[in-house]
């Protein structure tokens, strides 16, 4: 009987979402531009490659192989996956494209270029800042992760996991943290209405959390 980890999905949502608060007050108090400076610090060669690595782990091309996996191991909860993913995406291209388009990105929003930091090879964006699709799948992923994976190390394996996706966004110079915050709190919201949408249409025996 394929089961869901309720215990490790409340610990990891309420871990992403005080991670995001606190993001967004340190945007608040400091300055958008000022925080993501201090994030955007070069850190030397080997952190340029390392967070180039775990911006790739961010790609969409990772939804096909957890779909896959789904589809072998938790054919059951698919429905759950299906709907994290067109929320996720909903929420993104909604803000992106309509109700804050060409929100200017750092590379941009930033008229000093030589304060920002770079990565040799990575190209810059200029516009579609908020909210950051990487991020926001990369929190997707993890809180799915806590969802179906029964192990209490997944918490804190995924969330590193995640946290470094959206720390490299700022890194690379790609996002502001309020960008990445507002990955978090997205992917928070696409996978807690797609765990209550399967609770009451695909699994009404159990109550939801």
């Amino acid at each position: 009987m394929q089961q869901l980890s309720l215990s490790n999905f409340k610990k990891g949502l309420a871990l992403t979402l005080l991670t995001a608060f606190v993001t967004f007050i340190f945007n608040y108090f400091i300055g958008k531009n000022e925080l993501f400076l201090l994030f955007n610090a070069d850190l030397g060669k080997a952190a340029d490659y390392i967070f180039v690595f775990f911006t790739f782990l961010g790609d969409g091309v990772w939804w096909i192989l957890i779909f896959l996996l789904f589809i072998l191991f938790r054919k059951k909860q698919l429905p759950i996956l299906v709907f994290s993913f067109i929320l996720q995406e909903l929420f993104v291209e909604l803000f992106k494209t309509f109700l804050i388009p060409n929100q200017p990105r750092p590379a941009k929003a930033i008229a000093d270029a030589a304060l920002i930091h770079t990565v040799k090879g990575v190209e810059l964006h200029s516009i579609g800042s908020f909210p950051s699709g990487h991020t926001t799948q990369a929190f997707v992923f993890f809180l799915l992760a806590c969802l179906v994976i029964d192990k209490k190390w997944i918490v804190a394996v995924g969330f590193f996991y995640a946290l470094l996706i959206g720390y490299s966004r700022v890194y690379l110079a790609q996002h502001f943290p309020r960008d990445v915050a507002g990955g978090m709190l997205f992917a928070s919201i696409s996978v807690l209405l797609s765990l209550m949408i399967y609770k009451k249409f695909f699994d009404k025996k159990n109550a939801l959390l």
